[in-house]
């Protein structure tokens, strides 16, 4: 059971990208871990280049080299075209999604033609390959596991050479040459109540008119599945991009041609309008976004957005105090630390709001409070709670570990809402964290004896109370054993934190490949950050280890618990 899992997302993949009859299949790039992530953008700034079709060669040789050339997008995909024929070459669209797979050394190759066989004229090539994810034509990635087939049919005129005649739309990349050829960018989606920009990932070829990609895909296309009913763009429906280009200038200017309906937009909406395209743009080397209709300048400002925190800072408990760690020392956190020290329990866990104003926390007894004002007060008092999330509305997130579906928001005044549709199927939660935006919530549940990854948007009312999880719910990623830690990395990523066999810190992009990397020995708990570099690992001795370019260095010891910031 997928835990309905994004039905219309895999139904899409296994459509265009599965390649149960013919696809374009690309071989090349060394298998690797897969991508950076963490980041937006790719250090990368080159795309492999790909060689032309070679005389006499037979038709495996064929495919194998078409395969190749798919890692080439320059010109729409023009060394590719050249393994076509010219019949077949201008039906071939190569934008209609990628399928990827975990190894060029996987592929296997069947051919109906002997390759020293003179007399034949027309043959089946057939490509057996592992794929583990696919890319659709908005650019969308999905997870995928299983064995993919694709038929190629050749043919050869008297005298002449082998080419395709026919193969399915869309191409193949191995996961190590995906992030050469792909890159990607997040389109900004505003939440209900504008206050916060959300990621939706996408991918695209690495061309020189990125920005026109990015810009069209924005006004044009609509968010996820998932992601859709908890966020909402500022382009009105009738406003569309007027031609494919969009120019920038020396000074990183890009101007973007609208339609004559964006004239009858409100100043507001330009400015939310702008704001959104600006920061979709961000990954694009574009520093600002002018519009015009018909060649004249239209106008408009910019919005203001809910800040978040440039460091979130190490936030720890020791015997002495909880503050944040710095130099070997624990500075205080006004208006929380006195509190927080007064509560005579030991603590299992304190979550800390970006203005460090209000904290989530749960008692050794397992019930969870809240710490305000000079005040704690029990909110939930179930039994079998896991560690709570606060979410930037000031709600507190708790569910007891045996019914994920009791999912409850408590607002500060000790009121519980009941979030509906949560984790549908599943059996257990052993964690939940509420992302910086308030607009998604990421879970680790069991289910068939299996540890998932989850992740779902949050359906709000008007004021922000939660009120439902998406009906979709992807899932990410299934776990090699239970997690012990979960934290939101930047806006787009979660990392996890496995033990079994070994500790281990995996980070997966929400709509992108996943990055792992081994973790400290006996870790315990893990508190999120901006990047990567922010992130911070406790071991059962009490130490505190941050990452220090690709190894873990002792920070902070004797530490009690790790705090965390609401949102990582």
């Amino acid at each position: 059971m997928r835990l309905r899992i994004g039905i219309r997302l895999i139904a899409v993949l296994a459509a265009g990208l599965l390649l149960a009859g013919c696809a374009g299949l690309p071989t090349s790039g060394p298998p690797n871990a897969g991508l950076p992530v963490g980041e937006d953008g790719d250090a990368t700034s080159f795309t492999p280049i790909a060689r032309g079709p070679e005389p006499g060669a037979g038709p495996e040789e064929i495919v194998s080299r078409f395969l190749e050339a798919s890692m080439t997008p320059r010109n729409n995909w023009e060394i590719a075209h050249q393994f076509l024929t010219e019949e077949f070459s201008p039906e071939w669209d190569p934008d209609s999604g990628v399928a990827i797979d975990s190894s060029i050394l996987t592929r296997e190759f069947t051919s109906t033609v002997d390759a020293d066989d003179e007399s034949a004229t027309t043959a089946e090539v057939t490509v057996q390959l592992e794929q583990i994810a696919g890319v659709d034509g908005d650019g969308a990635y999905t997870a995928a596991d299983g064995t993919a087939k694709a038929t190629y049919r050749l043919v050869r005129p008297e005298g002449g050479e082998w080419r395709i005649s026919e193969a399915q739309d869309g191409i193949t990349l191995d996961i190590g040459t995906f992030g050469q050829v792909y890159e990607k960018f997040s389109l900004k989606y505003f939440d209900p109540n504008w206050t916060h920009l959300v990621p939706d990932v996408r991918w695209f070829p690495r061309l020189e008119a990125m920005a026109s990609t990015v810009t069209r895909s924005l006004i044009s296309g609509t968010p996820s599945d998932w992601l859709d009913p908890a966020v909402r763009t500022a382009f009105p429906a009738d406003v569309s991009l007027v031609g494919d280009a969009v120019p920038i200038d020396s000074s990183r200017v890009a101007s973007v041609s609208l339609s004559r309906s964006a004239l009858s937009a409100s100043g507001t909406v330009l400015a939310r309008m702008r704001t959104q395209l600006e920061e979709s743009l961000s990954g694009t080397g574009v520093a600002e976004v002018r519009f015009f209709v018909e060649g004249a300048p239209l106008d408009a400002g910019t919005v203001s957005l809910d800040p978040s925190i440039t460091d979130p800072g190490v936030m720890v408990q020791t015997s002495d105090a909880f503050g944040t760690a710095s130099a070997g020392e624990v500075a205080p956190v006004t208006g929380l630390t006195a509190q927080i020290d007064a509560i005579a329990s030991p603590l299992r866990s304190i979550d800390v709001s970006l203005d460090a104003l209000l904290a989530a926390t749960q008692l050794q007894d397992g019930h969870v409070y809240a710490v305000r004002d000079g005040r704690t007060v029990e909110l939930d008092s179930r039994s079998g709670l896991i560690v709570p999330s606060l979410d930037p509305y000031g709600y507190v997130w708790s569910v007891p570990r045996g019914a994920p579906a009791d999912l409850q928001a408590w607002s500060a005044d000790v009121v519980p809402h009941s979030v509906a549709g949560a984790w549908p199927g599943a059996e257990q939660i052993s964690h939940v964290r509420v992302a910086a935006d308030g607009a998604r919530v990421a879970a680790i549940v069991t289910n068939g004896g299996q540890h998932r990854l989850l992740v779902a948007s949050i359906i709000r009312d008007e004021v922000g109370v939660p009120l439902a999880l998406s009906s979709e719910i992807p899932e990410i990623a299934v776990l090699n054993g239970p997690g012990r830690g979960l934290a939101w990395v930047g806006s787009d990523s979660v990392a996890v934190l496995t033990t079994a066999p070994d500790s281990t810190l995996t980070t997966y992009v929400i709509g992108g490949p996943a990055s792992s990397s081994p973790a400290p020995v006996d870790a315990i708990s893990l508190a999120g950050a901006r990047t990567t570099t922010g992130l911070r690992v406790l071991s059962d001795d009490g130490s505190v280890y941050a990452l220090r370019g690709s190894s873990w260095q002792k920070a902070v010891e004797d530490v009690l618990v790790l705090g965390t910031r609401a949102g990582y």
